[in-house]
């Protein structure tokens, strides 16, 4: 259905002035992603997303292969708008002796009558999946013709124990092959072989209605993903495995070892033992062609001649399919009967988990969060719940949606996952970029349409997100990349200007558009747009355009959508231009209040720690401290290290009355927190922790305001839209005046009632950790400059999911005096040991700060002494 898994938006431009001709190849170096999680002083230490394809109980592959590289944590809207939910096992196992207790206390009767009774074992991911289709189906059975709605009844019709094996099936290697013998699920399943026939048996189905459409940019559609007039739950191997291509990749290590020896061929790993299988069973004679070929004069040609006469002798389809089938026996006979999910019915079910989660992300956490989220004993604000049941208005426009990630894909898949892409693929993308052009032009109108007409103020905001016209905005923001690099600059020129000049989609790259806009126009348009009569000669038109540039930078900043981490280059611009052009003084642009400073450096000198390597250790996972900070290895950058603490502890003996002064082991953050203390300062080694809890405390009524569709259950921490661009622009009024109170200083008082509102019941609320002392909170809310703690609350409203990490590791303040006129210092404070270096992230949060005001420090730790243990 997605062409892949789907694939995060990095941004693909570079506006840098040092190569100002051309866009860069975006970096292949992975971007560490930070999500954090709300009620941060519950949270149990965070661990990595069970991968969609990787189950308990399941059959494992051979210890000899090599381990994938894991998958990043991507959670779904949902998912980031609940609490941070337990999802392991223990969880798992509460959750269904809970449901069973609740059976027990039903009469027989009352089971039967409220359908409540299950037959076999209650099972949170039948559950789960049965909760995603049911909601779906009552809300928006519209979106599926009736050969699905066919299939759903099927579905409600199998025994609880086939659909347990479906949906444990459904999330591990969903389009890969799994032998019958080794599934497990014998707890769960009393009578797996009955629950393997229930998937394989074949039904009938009613003609379907509805008619794919083609959809501007796909090659076609995926094949054997349509409906027939028959389905199957699950493809039996017997019937469909038929080329060794197949049915090698079924073998484990060892099995294509003890084969590939067979076969007399070697390999240092299984891909290349599986390439040498396949390459020589194409060469070999199988069984039935053993006989060697007589003497004719055909084998006294030259070897040349020979060689390839042979390739083609032996490479008939009979003689192929013989030798393949011999092979396919042999390998089939060593795996046994294997099952496989039918893939029209696979690609059903994603597409009902995609209208389910509006997103194209999916776990096996996703499926149980929700369900625990129903049995937890936690407080959520109040807000309106609204699920929509017209995000997607029609089939068609889902079915696109789908087509269009798909398309999207193949895109990204040229641009950013297999290096530099070639003057071929460039190709491929404009070739795209022209199929879905007058596409995106159609849905462009008709979605300002609906803005105008029928929507309120901010309602159709989430809704975009989950249009085809969202993902050919962004085909067409790569469209303009390439148009770039192919050096036709009077194109990207036009499109830039039509990406600005609507204002639904992507908003968060308007600062992007802006800059480069600005960049054709000082160096480029001159030579391909027309200029004024009056500019005669070649500087004259060059002039004029960089007057126009002028102009558009200064419309940038005054854009309101235009997100602040992108001033600071629109602004250095519209310098250089003013100078170019020789403006008058008097008339120039002076940003000096927003200049850019580097960050004060400071040094800290301590005692370092340094762990020599354990016997059973690695690097990932190193001997602990006794203050659980990770030991290191020596010069292994990055890595955590251990300090002394500089504070002593002192203890007071209760028999003899002697104070004993002891210094424990730190981390390098601690351990520069106790010098700053030692200047005077308070603080808190936060991160993003503190600026996540003063947001949520000063936007907590904004947060919950009612806007359509962004609260679909009602245990959500926030809005499902915080996390991405939607945010900003359908609240921009109610941000924008809360921003005005908190510059004329409101910023105490609203954390104040939020405390007395909810502190009691520790409401659940994005970010905000309940630990922070309210004190603290009422003295930082003093020391912080008005406008500056405006500025930093701006960035989060308009990128709150992009802006979670980064933030420097010290919050440091020293509170406001009233008796000595003091007003109040706030100062962030980045710790960086000898091995460490600042990330982009955390250059983009000092530059953020400094512009707003707020000293900054890079802070350097250094070791006068290191002790080894």
């Amino acid at each position: 259905m997605l062409g892949g898994r789907a694939v995060p938006h990095p941004k693909s431009t570079n506006f840098e002035e040092s190569n100002e001709d051309e866009f860069q190849t975006p970096s292949a170096k992975r971007v560490k992603r930070s999500h954090q999680h709300a009620n941060t002083a519950r949270t149990s230490p965070r661990t990595k997303a069970a991968r969609r394809d990787v189950v308990s109980d399941s059959d494992a592959d051979s210890d000899s292969e090599p381990l994938d590289e894991p998958a990043p944590d991507r959670r779904t809207d949902l998912e980031t708008a609940l609490p941070p939910i337990q999802t392991d096992k223990e969880a798992i196992d509460a959750y269904e002796a809970t449901r069973v207790a609740e059976q027990a206390e039903l009469g027989l009767q009352d089971r039967l009558d409220g359908k409540k009774w299950v037959k076999g074992r209650s099972s949170i991911y039948v559950d789960a999946f049965n909760l995603a289709l049911e909601t779906v189906l009552e809300d928006e059975g519209h979106l599926f013709d009736e050969a699905e709605h066919a299939v759903f009844e099927h579905w409600r019709e199998l025994e609880y124990e086939s659909q347990y094996l479906y949906v444990r099936l459904f999330l591990r290697k969903t389009a890969s092959w799994h032998r019958t013998r080794r599934l497990g699920y014998h707890s769960d399943v009393a009578d797996l072989q009955q629950a393997i026939v229930d998937l394989q048996t074949v039904r009938n189905l009613p003609e379907a209605s509805s008619q794919d459409n083609e959809h501007p940019g796909e090659l076609e559609a995926p094949e054997g993903t349509t409906l027939d007039s028959a389905f199957a739950f699950a493809d039996r191997s017997e019937d469909c495995i038929r080329d060794l291509e197949e049915a090698s990749s079924l073998l484990l290590l060892d099995e294509l070892k003890a084969m590939a020896k067979d076969a007399k061929v070697q390999g240092k790993n299984k891909k290349e033992l599986l390439r040498a299988f396949r390459r020589t069973s194409g060469k070999q004679t199988g069984l039935a062609f053993s006989l060697k070929r007589s003497e004719t004069e055909e084998t006294t040609a030259s070897a040349t001649t020979a060689g390839a006469e042979d390739e083609d002798r032996e490479s008939t389809p009979m003689r192929q399919g013989n030798r393949d089938a011999h092979w396919v026996g042999k390998i089939l006979a060593e795996t046994g009967p294997c099952i496989r999910l039918s893939l029209p019915t696979l690609k059903l079910f994603e597409r009902v988990h995609l209208v389910f989660y509006r997103s194209t992300e999916w776990t096996e956490k996703s499926l149980t969060t929700i369900i625990l989220a129903r049995i937890a004993r936690w407080n959520f604000p109040e807000y309106i719940v609204s699920r929509s049941a017209n995000v997607f208005a029609s089939r068609s426009l889902l079915l696109e949606y789908e087509a269009s990630l798909r398309t999207q894909f193949r895109v990204d898949n040229i641009l950013e996952f297999n290096g530099t892409p070639t003057k071929e693929g460039l190709e491929v993308i404009l070739h795209v970029f022209e199929e879905v052009y007058p596409r995106w032009k159609t849905l462009l109108a008709d979605e300002q349409r609906k803005e105008d007409s029928i929507y309120s103020t901010g309602e159709g905001a989430y809704l975009r997100r989950l249009s085809p016209a969202w993902i050919y905005t962004r085909i067409v923001h790569k469209g303009a990349f390439v148009f770039g690099k192919v050096k036709k600059h009077e194109r990207e020129h036009a499109i830039l200007c039509e990406l600005l000049q609507q204002r639904l989609f992507h908003t968060s790259r308007r600062g992007d558009w802006y800059q480069r806009k600005a960049l054709l126009e000082e160096h480029y348009m001159h030579l391909h747009l027309p200029s004024p009569a009056d500019c005669k000669g070649v500087e004259s038109r060059k002039k004029h355009w960089k007057r126009v540039a002028l102009q558009t930078c200064e419309e940038g900043l005054q854009d309101q959508l235009t997100h602040l981490i992108f001033h600071h280059d629109l602004q250095k611009r519209t310098i250089k231009l003013e100078k170019q052009l020789k403006v008058p003084k008097r008339q120039q642009h002076d940003f000096q209040h927003v200049i850019l400073t580097k960050p004060a450096e400071r040094a800290f000198e301590g005692i370092r720690v340094e762990r020599s390597n354990s016997n059973h250790g690695s690097r990932r996972n190193s001997e602990q401290g006794s203050t659980g900070a990770k030991a290191i290895i020596t010069g292994n950058r990055g890595a955590k290290t251990i300090w002394i603490d500089p504070t002593p502890n002192v203890t007071l003996d209760p028999d003899t009355g002697e104070e004993t002064s002891t210094r424990s082991e730190c981390s390098v953050e601690e351990m520069c927190l106790s010098c700053y203390r030692g200047l005077s300062y308070k603080g808190y080694h936060s991160e993003g922790g503190i600026i996540r809890t003063l947001f949520a405390y000063l936007f907590c009524d904004v947060l919950f305001v009612y806007i359509p569709n962004v609260f679909q259950t009602e245990f959500q921490t926030c809005p499902l839209d915080l996390h991405t661009d939607a945010f900003y622009p359908s609240r921009i009024s109610e941000v924008n005046a809360r921003l005005n109170g908190i510059s004329n200083g409101d910023a105490a008082s609203l954390i104040e009632n939020v405390w007395n509102d909810h502190h009691e019941r520790k409401t659940c609320v994005v970010g905000l950790d309940w630990s922070f002392a309210l004190e603290d909170l009422l003295e930082i809310a003093g020391a912080f400059p008005p406008a500056a703690l405006s500025t930093v609350m701006k960035v989060m409203a308009q990128e709150y999911g992009q802006r979670g990490g980064g933030v420097p590791d010290l919050f440091l303040w020293k509170p406001k005096d009233d008796m000595t006129g003091f007003r109040g210092e706030v100062m962030f404070a980045e710790v960086k040991s000898e091995n460490d270096r600042l990330s982009d992230t955390q250059r983009m949060w000092i530059d953020v700060l400094s512009g707003a005001g707020i000293r900054v420090e890079l802070c350097h730790a250094v070791a006068t002494e290191v002790r080894v243990q």
